[in-house]
C-alpha cells in the first residue's frame, strides 16, 4: 500500500464508532494542550506559514509510517441542548486501519473492532439486536452509498485529499504545548469541504469549512487530532412533525484522538459469525436519511 493510503488510515478508528451510532467521533478541547501549557503566540509571518502547511500535509504519512500505536479518544455530541461524552481506548495499524479498542459510553462498556474494514461491536447484555453479543457493519458498503468511494466524509483523514484542501491561509500555528508528556507544535487547519471528494454533498451536510487542530512532535508525527463538525441529524432521529422546528435538527461533534506508543501490538480478528447480527442494511438505511 502506497504512503498517501497509510496516511488516510490514520483516523479510520474513529470513524468507525461513528458509522454504528454508539460513538460520534470529532475532536475538540477547546483550545486545551492536553497536560502542557499552551506556549507560544501564533505566527504570522509568510514562511511560517508555508513551513506549517508542508508539517501538516505530511503528518498522516509520517505518523503512519510507524504502522501501529495506541490509540486515546474523547468524544462529544451534543444536541437538543443535551450533551454525551464517549471515552475510549485501545491500538490502531496505521497501515491498514484494523484496530481494537474499549469504549465507555453511558456508563456501559462497548468492545469494538475494526477488521478489513469491517467494524464489529460488542454491545452491553441485552442491547444487542438479533441476540448475539456482536453486532457489524461494513464502512466499506456505506462509504460506497455516500458515492465517494473510499475517499468519503467517513475517512477525513485522507492525506491526499487534504493536501488538494489545505492553502498556506489555511493554517496558522498556534504555538507549543505538552500532550501526554510530549512536546508538540500545535496547528490549526480550515479545510475548504468544497475541494474534498464529493465536496457538493458534504458542504450540505458540514458547511463550506471543516475545522481541524493537529499537535505535531518534533518528528512530525501527529499526537493528537481535533475535528469539529456540525451536521444535520438524520430524519429517522429528528422529532416528530408537529414537534420539530421549521430548521433541521443539528448535532454538534466533537473528537480527541490521542496518538502514543507507537509500535505497539495489535491484534484485530473479527468474532465467529455466528455471534454476528450484520446491521449494515440499516446503517444505509440511516445514510439515505441523511441524503
Amino acid at each position: 500500500m502506497g504512503r498517501a493510503g497509510n496516511g488516510r488510515r490514520v483516523c479510520a478508528l474513529g470513524v468507525a464508532g461513528a458509522l454504528a451510532g454508539a460513538v460520534l467521533v470529532g475532536c475538540g478541547d477547546d483550545g486545551d494542550s492536553g497536560d502542557g501549557a499552551q506556549g507560544t503566540s501564533a505566527s504570522s509571518s509568510a514562511g511560517a506559514r508555508e513551513q506549517g502547511t508542508q508539517a501538516v500535509r505530511s503528518a498522516y504519512d509520517r505518523t503512519a509510517e510507524e504502522d501501529t500505536a495506541k490509540v486515546k479518544l474523547r468524544v462529544q455530541t451534543s444536541a437538543q441542548g443535551a450533551s454525551q461524552t464517549a471515552n475510549g481506548q485501545g491500538a490502531v495499524d496505521l497501515d491498514d486501519g484494523d484496530s481494537v479498542m474499549t469504549l465507555t459510553v453511558q456508563g456501559q462498556q462497548i468492545e469494538q473492532r475494526v477488521v478489513d474494514q469491517v467494524l464489529y461491536q460488542k454491545m452491553p447484555k441485552g442491547r444487542t439486536p438479533g441476540g448475539k453479543p456482536w453486532i457489524k457493519i461494513d464502512l466499506g458498503k456505506v462509504a460506497a452509498q455516500q458515492g465517494t468511494g473510499d475517499q468519503s466524509m467517513s475517512d477525513p483523514a485522507q492525506s491526499a485529499a487534504y493536501a488538494k484542501a489545505i492553502t498556506d491561509k489555511d493554517v496558522t500555528e498556534k504555538g507549543s504545548a505538552t500532550v501526554n508528556g510530549v512536546k508538540t507544535t500545535h496547528y490549526r487547519v480550515s479545510v475548504d469541504v468544497a475541494e474534498l471528494p464529493n465536496g457538493d454533498t458534504l458542504r450540505k451536510q458540514v458547511g463550506p469549512t471543516l475545522p481541524m487542530d493537529v499537535w505535531l512532535d518534533d518528528e512530525g508525527r501527529m499526537r493528537r487530532q481535533q475535528i469539529d463538525m456540525t451536521v444535520k441529524a438524520p430524519q429517522a432521529t429528528q422529532r416528530s412533525s408537529s414537534e420539530a422546528s421549521s430548521a433541521p435538527e443539528k448535532v454538534t461533534v466533537r473528537t480527541v484522538m490521542d496518538f502514543t506508543d507507537f509500535g505497539t501490538e495489535v491484534e484485530a480478528d473479527a468474532p465467529p459469525a455466528g455471534q454476528v447480527t450484520d446491521m449494515t442494511g440499516k446503517a444505509l438505511e440511516q445514510g439515505k436519511g441523511q441524503s
